[in-house]
């Protein structure tokens, strides 16, 4: 009888772990917005953004952890990381940090010396690299926390590039919900539907809680929850990543107001 690889599953202590744990500091989150917009940022719109990049680490950490089980292997390594994207193309997010780490040495323009060495390219030395980039090292404690939350070991290449992503899929979201802000709603809402090959798409539903996110209300200053949401929803365009996102945003949120 062959043995089955170990399943990691959210649920239990574990998960309760995961959601207490804020390995995202506020400060960081604010210094993030600051790099790509002079609006102001609310408390909760922070507290939005830090959840919806743990709850995208989260997952992204979980497939890791499937395919190093997988090999027997409990320490995470990059080819972890690319079979978790290759099985779940929700999962691949801050594609910008792709141009710059070795692990996708495929998609960047990264190249060889004569040793076979991974080496910085020229035209990359040459450029100024996007901040969201030359600040991955601010995530590098909280990726790390994030980890021990999980229970899950990373040799420091997977570190690397867990922060790299993190920090540019932060990035990118305060940038949408900046656009959210100015274009006063969501000018390029939409979802991904899996269909049979010549079957139509279903149509979107009229009560899909979603949509209520592309109509903006607010003033034109402040970034606020709804429009960390909003930026959510384009950002992460599969189905179950996104709305296990906003629903824990959301709780986020709701413990912020209470409190």
């Amino acid at each position: 009888m062959t043995a089955q690889p170990a399943r990691f599953e959210r649920s239990g202590p574990e998960t309760a772990s995961v959601m207490d744990v804020p390995p995202f500091k506020p400060p960081l989150v604010k210094a993030v917005f600051r790099d790509v917009t002079p609006m102001h940022v609310s408390r909760s719109a922070v507290r939005v953004a830090a959840s919806v990049t743990r709850t995208v680490l989260t997952e992204i950490i979980d497939g890791a952890r499937r395919a190093a089980a997988e090999e027997s292997r409990k320490r995470l390594v990059p080819g972890d990381l690319l079979s978790a994207i290759d099985r779940n193309v929700e999962l691949e997010v801050g594609s910008e940090w792709y141009n710059h780490s070795p692990t996708f040495q495929g998609l960047t323009g990264v190249v060889h010396d004569a040793e076979g060495v991974i080496v910085p390219s020229p035209e990359h030395s040459r450029s100024r690299r996007p901040s969201a980039v030359v600040g991955a090292h601010r995530f590098e404690a909280g990726v790390r926390k994030l980890l021990r939350s999980q229970g899950a070991m990373a040799v420091p290449a997977m570190v690397r590039d867990l922060r790299g992503i993190g920090s540019v899929f932060l990035t990118d979201l305060a940038r949408d919900a900046a656009m959210v802000v100015r274009e006063g709603g969501v000018k390029r809402f939409g979802s991904v539907a899996l269909v049979m090959p010549g079957e139509p798409a279903p149509p979107p539903s009229p009560k899909d809680p979603l949509l209520a996110l592309s109509t903006r209300r607010g003033d034109g200053r402040t970034i606020g929850r709804d429009d960390v949401l909003a930026a959510t929803t384009i950002q992460l365009f599969g189905g179950n990543l996104r709305q296990r996102a906003l629903t824990e945003a959301r709780e986020v949120a709701q413990d912020t107001s209470a409190g």
